[in-house]
C-alpha cells in the first residue's frame, strides 16, 4: 500500500509518500519547501502569503515527491491531507489540493489532525534514536545526545535541500504514552491509552512555548523564527561559560568572584510550577524578559531601536530558554509520576530544541528511569508529511470496509479547519 501524504497548516508544503509492505513501512520520500527566509522579512508568517507560496510550490513540491519514490499518482492507494489546524488560507490549499487528487484519480481520502500527525511522527523510528532508560545513565545519554545533536544539523540541511533521508519504522509502542506537543501554536501534554485515544491532561493557558521563542528572538533583534536563533545564541553562551570555568581551573590568577561577575545570569520566572495540575503559562516569562531587556537599555542609555550587545543577547537567550525548557520538563516529570505511562514522547517543532531533548532525558533518567523515552529525529519535529501519512496509515488500519469505500466520497466533504480540536 502506498499512502501520499500532504502537510499546508502553516508556512512548510511538504509531501510524503509512505509505503506499506506486508505491515513493513518505509518513506519512500518526504519532500519540505519552506518559506523561513520569505516570511523572516515580516516578522512571522502571514497567512495569505504563505497561501500564495503553497499555491506555487505544491505541484513541483509532488513531482519531486513522486520521483524521489519512482512512482506515480497511478500507484497512489490512499490520499491524506492536514486538515486542521492551522492557518486557514494555507490549510484550504493543500485540502482542495488533495480533494481534487482524490476526485481525478478516485483514491480514498483521510484528513489527518496536525497535531495527531507531530505525535505519530514519533512512530518513524531511527536506529540511533533508540534508547532504553534502564541501560542508560545520565552521562550515558549525554554521550547518545551529542551524536543525534549531530544528525539534527545534517536533516536540518537535508529539509533545506527539498529531501530528508528515508527511514523505516518501528512498529512496537508501549502504551499509554505521554506526549508533550510543544510548538509555535500549541504546548500540551496528552495522555494517550491506545492508538487515537487521546487526554488532554495540560495545555497552556496563554503562549504557546514556540510563540514565547519567537518574541523573545524579536526582543531580542534576533529575527524569524525564534526558536533555531534562540538556541544557538543560548549554545553561544553556554559555550562561553565552560571556556571561562576551564580557564579558571588552569589559572591561578583568576578570582570565582571575578567570573561569576563577568558571567552575567538574569533569573526569569518559571510560571505555574506549583500550580498542582498540568497546565502552562509562558506570557509572564516572555513579559520578564521584555522589561528586563528595556531596564538594560534604559540603564545604558540605548535607543529603543539600537543593536543590543552581543554578550548581552547571549546572556539573555541563554536564560530564557533555561527557564522555559525548565517549565517543559518540570510539568512533564509531574504528569509522568502521576500517571505512570510506559513511554514519554517529545513533539512539535519545539521538540527540535538540544536543550529540551538533554534536559528531558536527564530528568527521566534520575527521577522515572522506569518509563521509556524515546526521541524523534530532529529532522521530523517540524512540520513534514511523513508526519501524516503515518498517522493516516494507523487510521486505515483502524477503518472498517464500509468506512474505507466511504472514504472514496471524502472528496466531497473534507473541510479545513483552523481550530479543529484533538
Amino acid at each position: 500500500m502506498l499512502i501520499l501524504g500532504i502537510e499546508t497548516s502553516c508556512d512548510e508544503t511538504a509531501i510524503a509518500i509512505l509505503q506499506n509492505k506486508n505491515g513493513r513501512l518505509s518513506i519512500l520520500s518526504n519532500i519540505v519547501s519552506s518559506q523561513i527566509k520569505l516570511h523572516a522579512a515580516w516578522g512571522g508568517v502571514v497567512p495569505n502569503l504563505a497561501a500564495r507560496e503553497h499555491l506555487k510550490n505544491i505541484i513541483p513540491v509532488l513531482k519531486s515527491a513522486l520521483k524521489e519514490a519512482n512512482k506515480k499518482m497511478a500507484d497512489i492507494d490512499l490520499i491524506s491531507v492536514t486538515h486542521g489546524p492551522g492557518l486557514i488560507p494555507a490549510l484550504l490549499i493543500g485540502v482542495n489540493f488533495a480533494k481534487t487528487l482524490s476526485y481525478i484519480y478516485q483514491k480514498p481520502l483521510l484528513g489527518i489532525h496536525h497535531i495527531e500527525g507531530h505525535i505519530y511522527a514519533n512512530f518513524i523510528r531511527q536506529p540511533a534514536n533508540e534508547i532504553s532508560n534502564s541501560k542508560f545513565q545520565s552521562a550515558s545519554w549525554r554521550t547518545n545526545f551529542k551524536s543525534m545533536s549531530n544528525e539534527s544539523i545534517s536533516n536540518d540541511e537535508r529539509i533545506s535541500k527539498f529531501k530528508i533521508q528515508n527511514s523505516k519504522f518501528k512498529e512496537e509502542k508501549k502504551f499509554p504514552i505521554l506526549c508533550l506537543v510543544v510548538s509555535g501554536g500549541h504546548t500540551q501534554l496528552i495522555l494517550m491509552t491506545n492508538h487515537f485515544k487521546y487526554q488532554v491532561i495540560g495545555e497552556t493557558q496563554d503562549d504557546a512555548a514556540g510563540e514565547a521563542f519567537d518574541k523573545v528572538a524579536r526582543i531580542l533583534g534576533l529575527g524569524y523564527p525564534g526558536g533555531p536563533v534562540i538556541s544557538a545564541e543560548a549554545t553561544n553562551h553556554e559555550l562561553r561559560i565552560k571556556n571561562y570555568e576551564l580557564s579558571l581551573d588552569n589559572s591561578i590568577s583568576n578570582d570565582k568572584k571575578l567570573a561569576e561577575k563577568n558571567i552575567k545570569k538574569p533569573v526569569f520566572p518559571r510560571p505555574m510550577l506549583h500550580s498542582h495540575d498540568f497546565n502552562f503559562s509562558f506570557s509572564g516569562l516572555k513579559t520578564s524578559v521584555l522589561y528586563y531587556v528595556k531596564n538594560y537599555r534604559k540603564e545604558n542609555n540605548l535607543a529603543e531601536n539600537s543593536k543590543l550587545p552581543l554578550k548581552f543577547v547571549r546572556e539573555t537567550a541563554y536564560e530564557f530558554q533555561e527557564a522555559a525548557t525548565d517549565i517543559l520538563v518540570i510539568k512533564t516529570i509531574q504528569a509522568a509520576q502521576k500517571y505512570n505511562p510506559k513511554t514519554i514522547f517529545i513533539a512539535g517543532g519545539v521538540s527540535a530544541n538540544s536543550n529540551l531533548r538533554e534536559k528531558m532525558g536527564q530528568a527521566i533518567c534520575e527521577k522515572v528511569p522506569h518509563i521509556n523515552y524515546q526521541p524523534q529525529s530532529a529532522a521530523y519535529s517540524t512540520d513534514n508529511a511523513a508526519m501524516i501519512a503515518i498517522a493516516a496509515n494507523y487510521r486505515w488500519k483502524k477503518m472498517t470496509a464500509v468506512k474505507k469505500k466511504q472514504a472514496l466520497k471524502n472528496w466531497r466533504t473534507l473541510q479545513a479547519n483552523a481550530q479543529l480540536k484533538i
